[in-house]
């Protein structure tokens, strides 16, 4: 075999595109190719930097956020805590009762029975106003504001002046039974002196709809004023019972607070409300007159101190965010009983 020969025939072998002759264009194209990333690659530098700057703002700016927060929180507590100086000088003391008289509300037996306390203690309080604007509300609230006015009357050897706004309806009219003189306009709502409960009664659509009530009870009045289940004459009378002692306690602190003053008729008691004017007539109530009057022509103190506990920006904070949270769900079902 002619060795020399086959190798004569076979072809030549192909150029190494990465030898000297071809290794410069192969590098061009590659720094080309770079070169036209390079753009894309700046833009995303740009954009990654950007949304990390813009990132660790909104970080900071809600860390300052809830520092500032915090601080308000603070600064609500103490002023909340300090937000009645005495004046240091003879003044008149304001005590407001408004809106509905119920333990979880600003006309609280709790919040009013601290605010009285300061302002019978303070030595420049001459006497004390409340200012009523209320319909009414809890009989138990509205009974332990009586019984501690009352007391603190007694300790301190200070006047009681209740005037009224609007209304001083019901448990309102209650709390203003204690004091020593009751001034109105001419046109306030005074009075309804008695006592309801309310509800509904669903077993005549029930049975419309096919509905089964299915109630099941250890104790034969475990049910009682269920609004899904028949009526039970038996506990529709201890019901009404029970409200008529509510009533003639209510009539036993009206006649107590008034005393010879209150000129009774039979529809004194029966739930019936009347204008300023027919309350002073009718014995209800003393004088026309409003705050600024008291304070001037009967107190003698011009000065107004108002020692009235209010909901600050951090307990509605805490409401909103905190204990609010679960308040639906652990509450049990109120008592239906108030005076109206």
């Amino acid at each position: 075999m002619n060795t020399s020969q086959n190798n004569d025939e076979l072809p030549p072998p192909m150029p190494d595109p990465y030898l000297a002759g071809d290794g410069a264009t192969a590098a061009k194209s590659q720094a080309t190719t770079m070169n036209a990333y390079e753009p894309l690659l700046a833009q995303f530098a740009r954009e990654y930097l950007a949304d990390k700057r813009s990132e660790r703002r909104w970080r900071l700016f809600f860390r300052l956020m809830w520092l500032a927060v915090l601080a308000l929180i603070f600064w609500s507590f103490y002023s909340q805590r300090h937000h009645v100086q005495s004046a240091n000088t003879p003044h008149t003391a304001l005590v407001e009762v408004r809106g509905e008289i119920a333990a979880d509300s600003e006309a609280s037996a709790e919040l009013l029975l601290s605010a009285l306390k300061s302002a019978f203690e303070d030595s420049g309080s001459q006497a004390v106003v409340l200012r009523i604007n209320s319909p009414g509300g809890s009989p138990v609230q509205a009974g332990i504001v009586y019984d501690e006015i009352n007391r603190l009357k007694l300790k301190h050897g200070k006047k009681v002046y209740a005037v009224v706004e609007e209304m001083c309806a019901s448990g309102a009219y209650y709390i203003a039974a204690a004091a020593d003189e009751i001034y109105v306009d001419k046109a306030s709502v005074v009075g309804s002196i008695g006592v309801l409960m309310d509800g509904f009664g669903f077993t005549g659509l029930m049975n419309k709809l096919g509905v089964e009530r299915r109630l099941i009870t250890a104790g034969d009045n475990k049910g009682m004023l269920d609004p899904f289940s028949p009526v039970s004459p038996r506990q529709q009378a201890y019901a009404q019972a029970m409200l008529d002692q509510i009533h003639q306690q209510f009539i036993a602190v009206v006649r107590e607070g008034r005393g010879k003053r209150l000129k009774e008729n039979a529809e004194t008691f029966s739930g019936l409300f009347w204008n300023g004017e027919q309350a002073v007539k009718m014995g209800l109530a003393d004088h026309l007159g409003n705050l600024d009057f008291v304070a001037r022509e009967v107190v003698k103190a011009e000065e107004v101190v108002d020692y009235t506990p209010r909901d600050n920006v951090a307990e509605r904070l805490a409401k909103r965010f905190g204990a609010s949270m679960g308040e639906g769900a652990v509450k049990t079902l109120r008592s239906m009983a108030v005076i109206r």
